[in-house]
């Protein structure tokens, strides 16, 4: 599976963003999704998770209330509705691939990772 995240940028506080993350290769619908973030000199956090038919999802704290996730198969892409933005939330956002079909937050989970997007939030 090959992933290429995009929708990143420059956003001030209370703002919104969508990130899109396009599938290609072995079947997508098949996998769990997730968006995984890391800010500068922190390591990688787990952001939000989606099972193979978009039937459970899962959130970390700091984006429940705030973060969708969600996906549309016949397109192969997976997206983060990200609203209320922070300068928190500023890191490189990745989208994974898991190995199961059901939600997960644990890294060790996924299996085919993209190259990531910026996302930067500040006034």
């Amino acid at each position: 599976v090959q992933l290429v995240e995009s929708g990143g940028g420059l956003g001030q506080p209370g703002e919104s963003l969508r990130l899109s993350c396009a599938a290609s290769g072995r079947t997508f619908s098949s996998n769990a999704m997730g968006w995984v973030r890391q800010a500068p000199g922190k390591e990688r956090e787990f952001v939000a998770t989606i099972s193979w038919n978009g039937g459970s999802t899962s959130y970390a704290d700091s984006g429940k209330g705030r973060f969708t996730i969600s996906r549309d198969n016949a397109k192969n892409t997976v997206y983060l509705q990200m609203n209320s933005l922070k300068p928190e939330d500023t890191a490189v956002y990745y989208c994974a691939a898991a190995v199961f079909r059901t939600i997960t937050d644990r890294s060790s989970h996924y299996n085919f990772w993209g190259q990531g997007t910026q996302v930067t939030v500040s006034s």
